[in-house]
């Protein structure tokens, strides 16, 4: 059964590796090769009861082994050179070996994909009956950034949650989810970490497009409020926002030209131009949406930051579907994400069309 390493046995390991990848250890260097060239980042940092409900859908069982063997699957796929950047992990993931002994982090930087973790711990009620939430896990954020970056992670995200509804979100929220990113990510910075910081806008609803760009214009601006407040490195730090999109449920729904043309229009007004790259969640859509929003954003163009994805199930679901479980499907599930990962790079540079899916 899967035995935690520490992060001193890990790290003597990665020592004199050729594979470990030596030479970006700047913040600002490894925040700008993450979002280069197209690539992006793939969000592979399920918890494992969220891991659980996915393989439930596949009849899976949730165990250890498990849940390293599709990992590992994904880590290998050849898709992964030239068009991943980065990868979210959970903590056990990080600690991990592939069935044949090998760290796991050394397949993702032998392929060119830089290992990230994340840090957040959950949400809470911001107050007590209240709906909003906040992330916690600043007690103790310290250590574990140290240890991280010890065992090899280079990046780390943490997640804030922000609901539209009856007089929803409030200040108290924004405000409050926003000073803990900053907080985060001074931390994060201070241990040499790029820290990714999402603020995401939830889906959940029957909100209207308007709703949910002044929720996320409200955010991003209390965000970059309390980065610079914090004196954070604007210049290696990457932003995982929603798209704007009406909520699930809205009667009216919106064009792709509409969702790129109203995100686009909230991150011109908020986002500083010295941040180098912004990384889409990709938050319910399906997976072709989540690329044709990406694409018509960068088709739009008139922006100085890399727009590009931090897509979790909008690249793995098609992957997790095929493999089953099954050894036999690895390299189906391997070439479906390979093609979803290229498909978001073209995506991430304006050059996608929906031809290049019916090729696949």
């Amino acid at each position: 059964f899967f035995k935690q390493k520490t992060a001193y046995e890990i790290h003597e390991r990665l020592v004199g590796s050729e594979m470990c990848i030596r030479d970006r250890n700047n913040i600002e260097e490894i925040a700008s090769y993450i979002v280069s060239d197209g690539k992006g980042i793939l969000a592979a940092d399920e918890s494992n009861p969220t891991c659980g409900k996915r393989f439930d859908t596949i009849g899976v069982e949730n165990i250890e082994s498990n849940r390293r063997d599709y990992r590992e699957m994904l880590f290998r796929a050849s898709g992964l050179k030239q068009n991943i950047g980065g990868v979210i992990l959970f903590d056990e993931t990080l600690r991990q070996d592939a069935k044949d002994g090998t760290p796991l982090i050394d397949i993702m930087n032998a392929a060119g994909a830089l290992p990230g973790i994340k840090v957040d711990k959950g949400l809470v009620p911001i107050s007590e009956g209240s709906d909003e939430v906040i992330t916690q896990g600043l007690d103790g954020l310290n250590d574990r950034l140290k240890e991280y970056a010890a065992i090899g992670a280079k990046f780390t995200k943490w997640r804030a949650v922000i609901k539209i509804g009856n007089d929803m979100p409030t200040d108290q929220c924004i405000d409050g989810n926003a000073d803990a990113l900053a907080e985060y990510a001074k931390l994060a910075q201070n241990n040499g970490l790029v820290p990714i910081v999402e603020p995401e806008i939830l889906m959940d609803g029957g909100h209207t497009i308007e709703q949910s760009f002044n929720a996320s214009s409200r955010a991003l601006a209390s965000l970059f409020k309390s980065l610079k407040s914090k004196g954070v490195n604007l210049k290696g730090v990457l932003l995982k926002p929603s798209m704007v999109t009406p909520g699930s449920e809205a009667t009216l729904k919106a064009s792709i030209e509409d969702v790129a043309s109203m995100t686009l229009k909230s991150l011109k007004e908020n986002v500083p131009a010295e941040v180098p790259g912004i990384t889409f969640l990709s938050g319910g859509q399906t997976e072709v949406e989540a690329t044709q929003h990406l694409d018509a954003m960068n088709k739009m163009g008139g922006f100085s930051w890399k727009l590009s994805f931090s897509y979790g199930r909008a690249l793995q679901a098609g992957a997790l579907k095929a493999w089953s479980g099954d050894a036999g499907n690895i390299f189906i599930a391997q070439d479906i994400l390979s093609h979803r990962a290229k498909m978001n790079n073209l995506a991430a540079q304006g050059e996608w069309s929906i031809d290049q899916e019916e090729e696949f």
